[in-house]
């Protein structure tokens, strides 16, 4: 439709230039005449000047000469029975008349050029005004899209890694196939549902799913489209959604990014008459007003249910919250397949490696990681995509592309050298530390060098003694540098910053300093409103903020000593791993392995 309506503009545009130009052309073909009085003419007749004579009732028209030239002219004519043989007699060369035209034909001469240029400035500016009178009317309209679930049907099998998630929601699915079946014992359908977790774990695909195993109409909108420039806009959007899925009911309406219009009221700058605000309202009315909304069901997804209204999150609206976690090691597994299923894998290619080192990776990252080794195996021409190649794909998403363009001179090399492997020594000396599944001191994206640590396993807690030694490792680059050239760089300001961060989180968040003590001083990160919280106390004395400065302080130094002291009493296996390094660029966990076995073997 948009491409024919192009067309059509585009062809009316193309007929108003032709027009004009026509018209331009005729007039400019229009020879000018010279108005002169009947007596000149009859002067210039007796004085044989007249070359030609066009005779119509009530006007003369012809030319006459003037020295070399000839010039058209017209006159009024007169009732003058002789003019015929005046002319004979001047020798006109040529004379003739005119049919008197009809009215008709004359006011389509002289008024039809106006006609057209009317229907065209109407056509292509007034209608064009119209249009957007009515789109401007249309502001109200909800842009909410009712997906074609024949098209594109997902059901709960396409999504993975979530299955006490989609047990949950089986029960809506189930309702909207049977309300009877719950109606019979006096069960209501659930008026919402909130999906929340970290972004890309799936709480789209989680809706579309229940539309597609229920079979109902789908309306999907995103918090943003209800908030406009001009005042109750949003309310009217939210009004209008809810009338087009009444008259569809049974069915669902999904609303992306809820956080962006169900934020808390009376916690910005707008005040109580901010339009989000009034949007939020009518959303309330509609979920849990006088008029019950029977068979909708509102899914609202937000990665920060933290900021949520309170009135939106009580029973009665939002009936359930429904948490999207990152998927464990046997999720991940499941996805993977999932997504594999559109490439073609490598005979022996065994996706749980894949699955146990891919920690923390949501379903997002997942589908990117299958699709960048498929890239990475066509570029190779493989015959399929193998382990090798998800590897590559795993590194290129933690730590950036390879940058081998890239040229580094000799001494920086040796340093970024020593400094992943004193990362890699002190996490391979520390028991409980992660496994060194690779060093590298190729550039990837802004590193010059990275240690790639995996853990074996999934981890929901984390010890005192876990973090420390994590400090250990990331202050290992640093003191390799110190022990090696005497001398420190800049290399080392991304581990710092991690470093301090950790620290601190030990002391104010974690309770794990014996001075502070266990309480917990993190800082309040609610919103700020103005007027209220604008001079936000931190929550503590001076003195504690100290006592604070002081423990991250220590915690830092004691690291950092015992990180120093492993690479001074391994400093062979350091060379080595160094000297492996500045000769190859990469050292993998075996050879890692061997040099630490053969260091200790050694000593």
């Amino acid at each position: 439709m948009p491409l024919k309506k192009n067309l059509r503009q585009m062809f009316f545009w193309v007929l108003a230039f032709t027009l004009l130009i026509a018209m331009y052309q005729n007039v400019k073909s229009v020879p000018r005449e010279k108005q002169i009085p009947y007596s000149e003419f009859k002067a210039k007749l007796k004085a044989k000047e007249i070359s030609t004579v066009l005779i119509s009732p009530g006007l003369i028209k012809g030319e006459f000469k003037e020295g070399d030239k000839k010039i058209s002219f017209k006159t009024i004519s007169l009732s003058d029975p002789k003019l015929i043989e005046d002319m004979e007699t001047a020798g006109v060369g040529s004379f003739s008349g005119e049919a008197d035209k009809s009215w008709i034909t004359s006011l389509l001469l002289n008024v039809g050029w106006i006609l057209i240029f009317v229907f065209l400035w109407w056509f292509l500016f007034m209608r064009q005004a119209q249009m957007g009178g009515k789109q401007a009317m249309g502001f109200g309209k909800s842009k909410a899209k009712q997906q074609d679930l024949k098209k594109q049907k997902v059901t709960f099998k396409d999504v993975a890694g979530c299955e006490e998630t989609k047990e949950e929601l089986s029960d809506i699915v189930d309702y909207l196939k049977n309300p009877k079946k719950y109606r019979r014992l006096g069960g209501e359908l659930p008026k919402g549902v909130l999906l929340y977790g970290p972004p890309g774990t799936g709480k789209t695909l989680l809706a579309r799913a229940i539309a597609g195993e229920a079979g109902v109409p789908f309306f999907t909108s995103s918090g943003s489209e209800f908030v406009e420039m001009f005042v109750g806009v949003g309310a009217s959007r939210v009004r209008d959604l809810f009338e087009r899925a009444k008259k569809s009911a049974p069915a669902i309406v999904f609303v992306d990014e809820l956080d962006a219009v169900g934020r808390s009221r009376f916690a910005g700058i707008g005040g109580g008459h901010d339009e989000r605000e009034q949007t939020l309202n009518q959303m309330l009315v509609e979920l849990d007003g006088f008029e019950a909304n029977e068979g909708i069901i509102l899914i609202g997804a937000t990665n920060r249910p933290d900021v949520l209204d309170t009135a939106l999150l009580r029973p009665g609206r939002f009936d359930r919250r429904i948490n999207v976690p990152v998927p464990d090691i046997q999720g991940r597994l499941e996805i993977l397949k999932v997504h594999s299923k559109k490439v073609k894998l490598a005979e022996g290619t065994d996706l749980s490696v894949i699955a146990r080192h891919t920690p923390g990776f949501v379903g997002a990252d997942l589908a990117n990681i299958v699709n960048e080794a498929a890239i990475l195996a066509s570029k190779k021409d493989k015959k399929g995509v193998e382990v090798g190649d998800f590897e590559e794909a795993i590194e290129k998403m933690i730590a950036g592309p390879q940058r081998r363009s890239r040229i580094i001179s000799d001494r920086e090399k040796k340093i970024v050298a020593y400094h992943e492997a004193g990362h890699a020594l002190v996490a391979r000396s520390l028991p409980g530390s992660d496994p060194v599944h690779k060093i590298s001191i190729i550039p990837r994206g802004p590193a010059l060098g990275y240690t790639l640590q995996l853990p074996l396993e999934d981890k929901y807690l984390t010890s005192k003694t876990e973090i420390l030694n994590k400090l250990c490792v990331l202050l290992g680059g640093r003191a390799a540098e110190e022990l090696v050239f005497s001398e420190i760089t800049t290399g080392a300001q991304d581990d710092l910053s991690k470093v301090t961060n950790y620290a601190q989180k030990m002391v104010l968040e974690f309770g794990m300093s014996d001075k502070i003590g266990p309480i917990s001083l993190k800082k309040d990160e609610a919103e700020v409103f103005l007027g209220r919280d604008i001079m936000r106390q931190p929550g503590y004395s001076n003195e504690t903020a100290k006592n604070v400065d002081d423990e991250v302080t220590r915690i830092v130094a004691e690291c950092h000593v015992k990180a120093r002291e492993i690479l001074s009493s391994s400093r062979s296996v350091l060379d080595a791993i160094a000297a492996r390094l500045i000769e190859k660029e990469v050292v993998d966990a075996s050879e890692m392995e061997a040099f630490f076995s053969a260091g200790k073997s050694a000593a």
